[in-house]
């Protein structure tokens, strides 16, 4: 059985979301020997609130992983994940280019098609085809990351040519990670991307059935599977009663239920609060969240603290 390396995901949601909050934890976790530290994207939620508390307020991923990274030094700075048809490629490159600069070199780009007609419709992006449109997309990323100049005519986007500059610190720039569950979204990651990351819905009981959609879908397309990142965002509900949902429960049993993704194949998992009912609220006691989010951080930390 592999070794899950642990990260954590920042206060992006609800009232917890603050300044204080987000140095904190950033922190916290870095001194406690957490590899990652994890954001999400929202642009917007329904007024009638049936996507979910979670998603009610969000903080902009980059703009939050931006902040942290001047807070830090070692932990590396994910998203999952931004939704490639909301930006304009050369866009989303030089964002991340900037970031992975700014931080030394430390940006996980968790990409994702999105879902919300009403967030597509807010950007006037088409959901048709968003599908077909990544595989263009991730590979020009690709190319405004290492190519001294791109110049791109596909069927779906165009770059006249031109530098896109400065590069990303990490050679051939920031790894990306595909989120996804949909079968054509799994063969996706394991054709093109470093890795897949998780939904918050996902099923953690059957997550290995994904894992080995990714994998075969890498081997058949003459990849090693074993480089590929499996990274599952856990959701995670530390309570005093035990719980028959994965990571729900104590500490301990948390960790047994670890153990268990890392026998599906999961490689990565990071502790995500967020989708806490009682935290990734706007109506919860920010103070009282925080004090839970420093138990956590503590109890499950890959190192002593």
């Amino acid at each position: 059985m592999g070794v899950v390396e642990l990260g954590f995901a920042l206060p992006v949601s609800g009232s917890w979301a603050t300044v204080d909050n987000l140095v904190r934890v950033a922190t916290r976790a870095e001194e406690l020997g957490y590899r990652s530290l994890w954001t999400m994207q929202r642009l917007l939620s329904p007024p009638d609130d049936s996507w979910g508390d979670a998603y009610r307020s969000v903080l902009d991923p980059i703009a939050a992983l931006s902040y942290v990274a001047a807070r830090t030094s070692r932990v590396r700075l994910g998203v999952a994940v931004l939704n490639m048809p909301f930006f304009a490629p050369s866009l989303l490159a030089k964002q991340l280019a900037t970031l992975d600069l700014l931080s030394g070199g430390r940006v996980d780009a968790g990409l994702g098609i999105g879902w919300s007609a009403e967030e597509f419709a807010a950007v006037g992006a088409d959901l048709a085809g968003r599908g077909k449109r990544a595989d263009e997309y991730i590979s020009l990323l690709r190319r405004l990351w290492t190519e001294e100049v791109v110049d791109h005519e596909g069927p779906h986007y165009r770059v006249p040519a031109s530098r896109s500059d400065p590069k990303p610190a990490q050679a051939g720039g920031p790894p990306i990670l595909l989120g996804g569950a949909a079968e054509p979204a799994l063969r996706r990651a394991g054709r093109l991307a470093d890795g897949w990351i998780s939904s918050s819905r996902a099923d953690l009981a059957t997550i290995g059935e994904s894992v080995r959609v990714v994998r075969a879908a890498a081997e058949a397309a003459g990849r090693d599977p074993d480089r590929l990142r499996m990274v599952c965002r856990g959701v995670v509900l530390m309570r005093p009663d035990q719980g028959e949902r994965p990571l729900t429960g104590s500490a301990e049993k948390i960790k047994d239920d670890i153990g268990g993704l890392a026998e599906q194949g999961v490689t990565e998992l990071f502790v995500d609060l967020n989708f806490d009912p009682a935290i990734g609220t706007s109506e919860a006691d920010p103070a009282a969240s925080m004090a839970h989010a420093e138990s956590v951080l503590t109890a499950l930390a890959p190192i002593s603290g």
